[in-house]
């Protein structure tokens, strides 16, 4: 009941996955990220449970494919199931069930994966595909949300459309960018707006925030007096 696409930059170390679909809240039932591992999709008739065994499973040094294998052993409901992942080394892997809703199936390379079910046809999982490729030198986010972009354009969900999310991670042990449209009319540009805001108030400060190379962040109080007025802020830490 949803499309998504997971990939890997390896020019940044960044893992990103994204979803539409015609469903409320995707971004909290299908993209997984775990920075250093991978990316993981799950929908059709979700199991939230597989995409940690699939991102252990890879941390541990697992390809994909035995990644998804060892989750859907335990799995008694593996035929409504569809899931995808990317890991580090760039490998994919995919799953559909043979109970899936057509038109359902995934397509691939190196680096990056998109599955889907309940599309209106086998054209919108490569259409995703080709929107990702089109143009490389764009940064990741704005790649998968062209994909998306894509993909809807070749006819998306069949049902028609809802919500959809996206996330990415680098180094750190939480995402840097994690934004979700749970309930809209034209969701895929509601997430662009949002993207674009993202970009503007939340990438440039990255930086700032507490990490593991840096595990108190910036605390330099004229400093971050400094920040908040170059952003236009009128106001002062504390001393």
């Amino acid at each position: 009941m949803t499309w998504s696409i997971v990939a890997f930059d390896r020019n940044t170390g960044a893992f990103g996955a994204a979803v539409a679909t015609k469903a409320f809240a995707s971004g909290s039932f299908v993209p997984f990220v775990r920075s250093g591992v991978g990316a993981v999709g799950t929908q059709s008739l979700t199991n939230r449970y597989l995409a940690p065994v699939v991102l252990d499973a890879m941390e541990r040094g697992l390809s994909p494919k035995l990644a998804i294998d060892v989750a859907l052993a335990g799995d008694e409901g593996r035929g409504l199931r569809q899931i995808h992942a990317v890991d580090r080394h760039g490998h994919i892997a995919a799953w559909t069930g043979g109970n899936c809703v057509e038109w359902c199936g995934s397509v691939g390379e190196p680096f990056v994966s998109v599955a889907g079910n309940m599309l209106s046809s086998d054209k919108v999982a490569q259409a995703t595909l080709d929107g990702f490729n089109a143009e490389p030198s764009l940064p990741l986010p704005e790649r998968m949300l062209a994909a998306l972009e894509n993909g809807e354009a070749a006819g998306g969900d069949r049902r028609g459309r809802q919500s959809a999310a996206m996330i990415l991670t680098t180094t750190e042990d939480f995402p840097d960018l994690s934004i979700r449209v749970d309930d809209h009319a034209e969701p895929l540009p509601e997430l662009r707006r949002l993207l674009a805001i993202w970009r503007r108030e939340r990438a440039p400060y990255l930086h700032l925030s507490p990490s593991k190379a840096n595990p108190a962040g910036l605390i330099d109080l004229d400093a971050l007096d400094a920040s908040f007025a170059a952003r236009g802020i009128n106001v002062r830490f504390r001393r």
